[in-house]
């Protein structure tokens, strides 16, 4: 089944949407729920003296409704925002939380290696940032999750489970699955599902507490303390309404995860073409020894995020997950439903470490050879084909080791960005030599000089995907290190007094990673839904992209104008020079970031209309287009012809 990158965002938007409605119905619930709670204690406590009878005056007392609304507000209203404020760090604290360790780029262990290798490659054939990968070393069943709220600050979680008893098909699989879920918009809703559940829990855990103050006060033990009663009583109705609320909590998690994780396995079919893959890995979960069951505490409130069940449970009816077989069948209809017994697998490695085989190394050689064609760029956002997976496979391996490994650490992280930028000119590659052994961190300006050879030699189309290996253990640097880092980017880029295509593309791709990661921008709102609320930001785009190539007036009007035919605008012409710059481009980009998925589509076509208006794509070209998908939030993968 073919998903559309445009329609998924959607999708998940109104995903989003439906789960407030359900969280503020289920808060009404519990609202009234509290008031009956409540006026029943009061009532009770009211009652007179002589007779016991319950005072039905005091229950009925307006300000009881106003005091449970308000009460019931604060404590789930403050209780989930707290929860979503506490996982703004995104993914990096949901994998910390569920004792998740985040693997080196330069570890020697093959199990950890394998992974990073997967990793990588889904990364590269998908456009997106390299995600940080964390192993859950306690945990010996088969699962992982991807988590964060954007492509920028996700990470991969897998158990040592499925790292050591996955081969390396099936290990593909599985991360594939993760990377729609980074690609479709799942993890933001997964995450504002946890952040929105531990609200409605707090009410529970506040009977709980009541209850047990109680006994702790002897209220529980003594007959004769029948003031304890309604506190008892308060605290047991809290609990049961908590209880309630968790209870159809896990009912909308269950209805709202099921779907999604049907469209991530037809999605890593897609990726992959190799069924299977992934349908190895459902068969090896059902008869492992420890399933796919996580044994940490935090496990239950992330259940909806893991490739399998994570948790176990009393009913169908709850499961986050559709049932194994079901899964299985849907991928592979010749399943004969029977599970081989699979025992521990120990820190084995099974299948092979290196990259999917030499077809991808040829398919990628030709490809690359024919030049870059844009023809399907726009329907491959976010949607990876099996060729696009094999060429990152080819393309890693043929990087110098030296590279890889550099590309690993935060020293030659950095020193490979700057050795990107250094310029082929003798007078300005001085100057920034000179300002690198003056302003950058101790030891990355001799590495610089060391890799520099090696990066220049470098073919065109390896310059992004290096970044992208890259951006892992740039993330890792310190606030102060990575102000520095990006003042030397600056320098460097400023020191030929010019601004050229690649070096505006890697500054683009590379501190928007960077800032979503530091916090310093958060999750992109959508304020444009209609066409001519980004007409004069499309038509900075579609003038900076006609005058690109070379172009003579004559040509960057013509594509202008068919570019601006494809867009259902009223007419416009192309914008003179100095409206183009790359401040402009950049404060364009700002807005159409803000537009609608479907609006975000229609930006893309026509731009890569306006690209090919010449019928001659060169590499410089394509990677601005990719860094221009990039920055509005559509990962395209790479363009190989």
């Amino acid at each position: 089944m073919a998903t559309d990158f445009f329609q998924q965002q959607d999708t998940a938007r109104r995903g989003t949407a439906r789960l407030v409605v359900l969280f503020a119905l289920a808060v009404l619930a519990i609202v009234i729920a509290v008031e009956l709670v409540l006026a029943a204690t009061i009532g009770f406590l009211g009652r007179d003296p002589e007779t016991n009878e319950i005072n039905w005056a005091a229950a009925a007392d307006p300000r009881l409704l106003i005091l449970a609304l308000g009460s019931t507000l604060l404590v789930v209203g403050g209780g989930s925002l707290y929860k979503i404020a506490q996982l703004r760090g995104g993914g990096r604290v949901v994998a910390e939380e569920l004792g998740g360790r985040l693997v080196n780029g330069t570890t020697s262990d093959p199990v950890e290696r394998r992974l990073l290798n997967v990793v990588e490659e889904m990364a590269i054939a998908s456009g997106t940032s390299t995600p940080p990968v964390y192993m859950m070393d306690g945990e010996a069943g088969i699962n992982a999750f991807a988590a964060g709220f954007a492509p920028q600050d996700a990470v991969v979680g897998v158990t040592r489970g499925a790292a050591t008893t996955l081969d390396r098909d099936e290990l593909q699989g599985v991360i594939a699955h993760e990377f729609s879920h980074i690609l479709n918009g799942d993890m933001r809703l997964n995450i504002r599902l946890i952040g929105l559940l531990h609200g409605i829990f707090l009410i529970g855990m506040i009977g709980y507490f009541i209850l047990r103050m109680s006994f702790y006060t002897g209220g529980g033990r003594s007959r004769d303390n029948k003031g304890a009663l309604p506190i008892l009583a308060l605290g047991a109705g809290l609990a049961i309404v908590g209880f309630a609320g968790t209870f159809f909590g896990n009912l909308i998690k269950a209805a709202v995860s099921r779907q999604r994780e049907f469209l991530a396995d037809s999605s890593a079919v897609q990726f992959t073409r190799h069924p299977g893959g992934i349908a190895g890995a459902l068969k090896k979960i059902g008869g492992f020894v420890s399933g796919s069951k996580v044994e940490n505490p935090n496990a239950p409130q992330a259940s909806h995020m893991f490739f399998g069940r994570a948790t176990s449970g009393f009913s169908a009816m709850f499961s986050t997950h559709p049932p194994l077989a079901e899964r299985i069948r849907r991928i592979d209809p010749s399943w004969d439903g029977e599970f081989a017994d699979l025992p521990e697998a120990g820190d084995r490695v099974p299948g092979t470490v290196g990259p999917s085989g030499a077809a991808g190394f040829a398919g990628a050689e030709a490809g690359a050879s024919a030049g870059p064609s844009l023809a399907n760029a726009v329907s491959q956002v976010g949607q990876p084909t099996p060729a696009h997976v094999e060429y990152a496979a080819s393309l890693i391996d043929r990087l110098p080791e030296l590279v890889v490994a550099a590309a690993h650490e935060p020293y030659g992280a950095r020193a490979i960005v700057y050795a990107l930028l250094l310029d082929r000119d003798p007078d300005p590659r001085r100057l920034q030599l000179a300002h690198l052994e003056e302003a950058a961190d101790d030891g990355v300006y001799e590495e610089t000089v060391r890799l520099a050879p090696l990066v220049e030699r470098l073919d065109p189309a390896m310059r992004l995907p290096v970044l992208e290996i890259a951006l892992p253990a740039l993330r890792s640097l310190t606030s102060g290190q990575v102000e520095r880092f990006q003042e030397n980017l600056v320098a460097l880029v400023e020191a030929d007094d010019r601004l050229d295509l690649f070096e505006w593309s890697l500054q683009r791709i590379l501190l928007r990673d960077l800032d979503a990661h530091f916090g310093r921008i958060g999750p992109g709102r959508v304020k444009h839904y209609s066409i001519s609320g980004v007409h004069s930001p499309l038509a900075v785009l579609i003038s900076v992209l006609a005058y690109v190539g070379d172009r003579n007036r004559q040509a960057a009007e013509h594509a202008f104008a068919e570019a601006w035919q494809a867009l259902p605008l009223p007419p416009e012409r192309l914008l003179p020079h100095e409206e183009c710059t790359f401040d402009d481009l950049d404060a364009a980009l700002v807005e159409l970031d803000q537009a609608a998925p479907q609006l975000k589509k229609k930006v893309l076509e026509a731009a890569v209309v306006c690209i090919n208006a010449d019928r001659e794509v060169t590499a410089e070209e394509a990677e601005l287009l990719r860094a221009v998908s990039a920055w509005i939030g559509c990962p395209m993968p790479p363009i190989i012809g």
